[in-house]
């Protein structure tokens, strides 16, 4: 089976390996019964997936029916799918059939899965496992016999996760995966979309075909498309109305695309789903350290400055004074008190000699882990051993520290 002549037959325009890979995959598995679950974006052409897998299947001389199953409200989705009984409910004045068993022999497409409510989701598993279901208001069990292609542009672990997709129908479903990639993962395929796309309003307005000077399209690759190719499609139809000059420069682009120049940056989405591998590793934890000793050796610094130009004692001192001095011998940057102050609260700095370097003191462990392990045992006692508070004293995320703490044999 060739794949180009699969792109011609339904008008896929692009040659990127992703697409390639999600097309192969779909002519391979369309000649058996397996379920396939279709994951991407909004606007990346999944429709396209489960008319490829019926038209080359033994089912092609069935039904092939699309189901969009956002669209359809939760009061009535059981009813659409798996039909009713007359009476079954208020306004029920006739009996109906459901899609499953109009699509018997043949195909159904759901999309947006993952819209499903939890009920439905029950009854669409009974018939993945089974072909069995049951009209609302019947007792009746019926059997049908339907491939089912489902689609999703929403993380369904995540949806696991919040107890808004059963694990079970995931795995039911995700028998075969397909991924179709979003179009800012095939740019090499924007130019030839977007020409496509030109020449199809040329003919379809009867006027001449826009296009795209060099910097132009450079805007239109480095674009992050978040409507990806249903984007790409509006976009090039409202230049192609608009616009009386059909050479588009780049700033009309820019008319239409605010941000055209866009370039891919690393950016932190969803805060607290980010995983500590990804993000808050341990060079966070080494950062903390260096940042605060930084700040307490500045404070130190200003701190032995103005008590030398007053020759001031303890009582010059502020609460806040005595609290960077002890906190900066805590960890290990010791002042040399004298006896004076030891014993009779006064702290003597004139002579600088009793002032030391941390170096000439003690001899402190450069080592990382060592650090790590000393940071995590002093927030941990902070908080009374609660890995949540001390995970968000030391700005990473509370698993990191749980595998810190296995790590370290930290008691």
């Amino acid at each position: 089976m060739d794949i180009q002549l699969v792109k011609q037959r339904f008008g896929i325009i692009g040659n990127s390996p992703l697409l390639n890979r999600a097309l192969d995959i779909a002519m391979q598995v369309a000649s058996t019964d397996l379920a396939v679950l279709i994951s991407g974006e909004s606007g990346t052409g999944k429709e396209n997936i489960p008319q490829i897998i019926h038209s080359y299947s033994s089912r092609k001389h069935g039904t092939l029916i699309a189901v969009n199953c956002g669209a359809i409200p939760d009061g009535t989705i059981d009813s659409e799918l798996f039909g009713h009984e007359k009476g079954a409910f208020t306004g029920a004045i006739d009996k109906r059939r459901g899609y499953f068993e109009v699509a018997d022999k043949g195909t159904i497409f759901l999309d947006e899965v993952a819209d499903l409510p939890l009920s439905t989701q029950v009854r669409l598993l009974r018939v993945l496992e089974t072909g069995e279901f049951m009209k609302v208001g019947s007792s009746q069990v019926q059997k049908t016999n339907v491939r089912v292609v489902a689609a999703t542009n929403v993380n369904i672990q995540e949806a696991i996760r919040n107890n808004k997709f059963r694990e079970d129908l995931y795995y039911r479903l995700n028998s075969i995966p397909i991924y179709l990639p979003p179009l800012r993962e095939r740019k090499e395929d924007i130019p030839f979309l977007f020409k496509k796309f030109a020449n199809d309003f040329s003919e379809k307005y009867r006027m001449p075909s826009i296009q795209l000077g060099a910097r132009a399209m450079e805007g239109f690759v480095n674009y992050r498309w978040p409507g990806n190719i249903r984007q790409l499609k509006n976009i090039t139809e409202q230049i192609s109305i608009i616009e009386k000059d059909r050479t588009i420069t780049i700033d009309t682009v820019k008319n239409y695309l605010k941000d055209a120049n866009y370039t891919e940056l690393p950016a932190l989405i969803n805060n607290k789903s980010v995983d500590a591998e990804s993000f808050a590793n341990e060079r966070e934890i080494l950062y903390k350290v260096l940042f605060d000793m930084k700040r307490d050796v500045t404070d130190l610094k200003k701190l032995v400055m103005d008590v030398l130009q007053t020759g001031g004692s303890k009582k010059d001192l502020s609460t806040e004074d005595e609290a960077v001095i002890q906190r900066l011998y805590d960890d290990g940057i010791k002042v040399q008190r004298n006896s004076p102050y030891r014993e009779a609260n006064s702290f003597d700095i004139s002579d600088t000699e009793n002032i030391q370097d941390t170096h000439e003191i003690i001899e402190e462990s450069l080592s990382l882990e060592d650090k790590e392990k000393e940071l995590i045992i002093k927030a941990l006692d902070k908080h009374n051993g609660k890995r949540k508070y001390a995970a968000e004293e030391l700005g990473i995320s509370e698993r990191t520290l749980y595998r810190k703490i296995k790590e370290y044999d930290i008691k």
